[in-house]
């Protein structure tokens, strides 16, 4: 088990290895690139909304219940600080990257998997293309650029569900949940969350890769190299999510 591990392991830091070169032709890398921008982040976009702006408003009456219940008063302008702390150390970043790892994750691991099993990978090495470069390079940059966009859009829909649960349950006022937003937040937060993100957004691309890359097999096996690589993902989100947050936090 331990020397399958290690093999892996391995095989991954070569894979990553041959895909981090420089494109061989960047006209045919620019087009891969614009086409993965589409496929892993703006497809990515309703999800990212819809999940936010619903967290958003049950983190902001878990925060104005918690506060409420306190034995100590605490201003209703604190409803609104809490929301956008909690949704920039934590959902934003994390969930969402674990939402995405589900879904984009799982796209990837299918797409080069079904390649691998019809043998087209084994006619771009034929034909002495970089076979990881060309496949898996567009994928790293669209997420490690597109997926920090998404985190922020996540943080401003977030706050907008916080706000519109305000109106709804009529627990705190706009100008209170407002006062809250605009509170001071240490910068340090921010840079601890993008940077979380961007760290995320590499193992979101390149975890699945491997897996697809290295299926073996028939579409059964893609199925199951899909189901690993999306756990497998979110095992190492997590992991690296301790190690960040105790680096930059600390």
């Amino acid at each position: 088990m331990l020397k399958k591990f290690f093999t892996a392991i391995g095989e991954y830091m070569i894979l990553l290895g041959k895909s981090l070169q420089k494109p061989q032709k960047m006209r045919v890398f620019w087009k891969l690139f614009m086409r993965e921008i589409n496929d892993l982040g703006v497809n990515s976009f309703g999800l990212v909304i819809f999940t936010s702006i619903f967290v958003g408003a049950v983190v902001s009456i878990q925060m104005f219940n918690n506060f409420d219940a306190s034995s100590f008063p605490i201003p209703p302008s604190f409803v609104g600080y809490a929301t956008k702390a909690v949704l920039v150390l934590e959902f934003s970043p994390t969930i969402i990257s674990l939402i995405l790892a589900g879904k984009v994750g799982s796209y990837i691991a299918s797409t080069i998997g079904t390649m691998r099993v019809s043998e087209q990978i084994d006619a771009l090495d034929i034909m002495g293309v970089n076979s990881p470069n060309f496949l898996i390079l567009p994928k790293i940059l669209a997420c490690m650029i597109f997926n920090p966009l998404l985190i922020a859009i996540s943080i401003v829909f977030g706050i907008a569900g916080g706000y519109i649960a305000g109106i709804l349950t009529g627990n705190w006022t706009t100008a209170d949940y407002i006062s809250g937003i605009q509170m001071y937040m240490p910068n340090l937060f921010v840079i601890y969350a993008f940077t979380k993100t961007t760290v995320f957004a590499f193992i979101i691309a390149t975890v699945p890769s491997y897996f697809g890359y290295f299926v073996n097999g028939g579409s059964l096996e893609v199925g199951r190299a899909s189901t690993q690589a999306v756990v497998w993902t979110m095992v190492f989100i997590i992991i690296s999510e301790l190690i960040l947050t105790q680096l930059i936090l600390s």
